[in-house]
């Protein structure tokens, strides 16, 4: 992949396009995973994806407030590539490693259900190409996981053709937010919709002011 705008924030959703069949395991086709604002950032040979911290913020003009407020919670470095190669600021990434990972929580999934121990298995998981695609505002990516391990109970054993391995397809998507002229809406109680919100320091002095937006999918 070639990564060309840094500190420039974006969304990043996984999910499950392929998924395990059985209801009860919580592991469907179609299945959203997390949703995340991110940002490449460079720091020398390495290139880190970094998930800001959008809990707690400070909406002003004061660059000394927003970054005191940043500095005080801490963010999240979602994966680390190195570069590969540099065309002026640009830079060349191997995405396979980030690809094929148990993005989705799979294995965590399995044995809290008490389905069995597995783990991924490298050998056995690609980049699922027929749905790898690039657009102007977004870039779809897939990969086929394979996972391998004892099952246990009932649940894998009656959706799984052979169940010491279980492979799905797990899909990344990297898309460009809204532009300035999105408006968000002022969620209140009794619209009937779910909201997102965060704790706002620089709207009061001492104690920060809670902010709640209607979601807007």
């Amino acid at each position: 992949m070639k990564i060309d705008k840094w500190d420039s924030e974006f969304l990043y959703v996984n999910a499950l396009t392929a998924g395990v069949g059985s209801n009860d395991l919580g592991l469907d086709r179609g299945q959203l995973g997390n949703t995340r604002v991110v940002k490449f950032v460079k720091s020398g040979p390495k290139i880190l994806l970094i998930e800001p911290n959008q809990e707690y913020r400070a909406i002003s003009n004061n660059e000394d407030e927003r970054r005191s407020v940043e500095e005080a919670f801490a963010q999240s470095v979602i994966w680390g590539f190195k570069v590969g190669m540099e065309e002026g600021d640009a830079v060349l990434v191997d995405m396979t490693s980030f690809l094929l990972r148990d993005a989705h929580g799979v294995v965590n999934r399995l044995s809290g259900r008490k389905q069995g121990s597995y783990k991924l298995d490298a050998s056995r998981s690609a980049v699922y190409l027929p749905r790898t695609k690039n657009f102007p505002k977004n870039t779809e990516l897939e990969s086929l996981i394979t996972f391998t391990g004892n099952p246990r109970g009932t649940m894998v054993r009656s959706e799984v053709p052979s169940p010491d391995a279980i492979t799905v397809r797990m899909h990344h998507s990297i898309i460009e937010l809204p532009d300035d002229n999105y408006t968000p809406r002022e969620w209140d109680p009794r619209s009937g919709y779910y909201f997102i919100g965060y704790q706002d320091y620089a709207s009061a002095i001492g104690t920060p002011l809670t902010k709640r937006f209607i979601a807007r999918h």
